[in-house]
């Protein structure tokens, strides 16, 4: 899954080639949060006595969480609008079958409307089908992504559209082995794991838009009377961070110490314009020398991750927004015990 978790960082606004360190955190985290999701929900399976984890058992632990509810809902919906799509079915048909409700082809979304129905009993629910609001973290995600292909040649951004095309459900024999779906008594059903690659998708989606007001924040600014409010634990972090690269690359030019000045002979008899002139000269060959000198392969990787999200950027967005994270935000209280204690240290 690193190779596809690299690819969707890249389409949602991390460098072209994100850190693999960062990758790595990310996937444990997303891992971390499939597996208790799963868990729970095999119980509420159980508990109604069926075979499957259906889509029904991920709507109920996801009720709590109104926003998140609502984009899975729309998310349910398009994938049914892609499956009349492909098999050819006209428009006016697909918006008659909208108008009418029509279980043939509005299966996902009629399934979930007659589930939330049943546990609806204040009418919120339901009224979430009818709801166009404009959801703003995706406005703003779009946004992100048209100023990042700005400065994008043609090679780039075929790269980031193949990135934004990517999804988790694209391997979807893959994606069962990485949830170790064999092991279990209750396995998901087809739906439950298209609804799971969704919900693994936007959590990686949340983690890039944290990190990236992360690392906003942690930008000095001069005069910001809130400096001193930077995490310790980043303060730690990216202080090892500068002193192993010191140690890494020794003779760059921020780590050279100038030359100690010496003293003019006593036997140079030149006039003080000869002089000027020779340590003019002396500066410019001194100068071109500079320019003439290649930089090392590591420094250049440096300098190629310098705008990439680092992992200090995810810890402290756990830190900070950690309940706000994930498809289990509503159960935030026991799962940060059981399953991201490790990312607060």
């Amino acid at each position: 899954m690193l190779d596809i978790i690299k690819k969707i960082l890249f389409s949602l606004g991390d460098a072209r080639r994100p850190l693999h360190e960062t990758a790595v955190l990310i996937e444990d985290v997303v891992h971390t949060q499939l597996i208790n999701l799963l868990q729970q929900a095999a119980e509420v399976s159980r508990l109604r006595g069926a075979r499957v984890i259906s889509d029904e058992d991920l709507l109920f632990l996801m009720r709590k969480d109104k926003k998140k509810l609502r984009r899975l809902l729309k998310y349910m919906f398009f994938r049914d609008y892609k499956s009349k799509i492909v098999k050819g079915i006209d428009e006016d048909d697909l918006l008659e079958d909208k108008l009418s409700g029509s279980s043939n082809t509005n299966k996902r979304q009629k399934t979930a409307q007659d589930f939330l129905n049943s546990i609806d009993q204040t009418g919120e629910l339901l009224a979430m089908f009818e709801d166009d609001e404009i959801d703003e973290v995706k406005q703003e995600r779009m946004e992100r992504a048209e100023r990042q292909t700005r400065i994008m040649d043609s090679a780039q951004y075929a790269e980031f559209c193949e990135s934004r095309q990517l999804s988790f459900y694209k391997k979807a024999s893959k994606f069962r082995d990485w949830l170790d779906c064999s092991s279990m008594e209750i396995k998901p059903s087809v739906v439950a794991m298209e609804i799971l690659a969704y919900l693994a998708y936007e959590t990686v989606a949340q983690l890039v838009d944290l990190a990236l007001l992360v690392r906003q924040d942690m930008v000095t600014k001069a005069g910001d009377p809130f400096s001193h409010a930077i995490s310790a634990t980043f303060i730690q972090y990216h202080n090892s961070a500068e002193g192993s690269c010191m140690k890494s690359y020794p003779d760059s030019p921020e780590n050279t110490p100038p030359p100690t000045p010496t003293a003019p002979s006593s036997g140079s008899q030149h006039s003080g314009k000869t002089t000027s002139g020779s340590l003019g000269n002396g500066q410019d060959s001194a100068k071109t020398k500079q320019k003439k000198r290649k930089k090392s392969p590591a420094a250049c990787g440096v300098e190629a991750h310098s705008d990439a999200i680092q992992p200090c950027h995810i810890r402290e967005a756990v830190r900070r927004y950690g309940h706000k994270i994930g498809p289990l935000s509503p159960f935030t209280s026991a799962y940060r015990r059981n399953g991201m204690a490790f990312l607060a240290c």
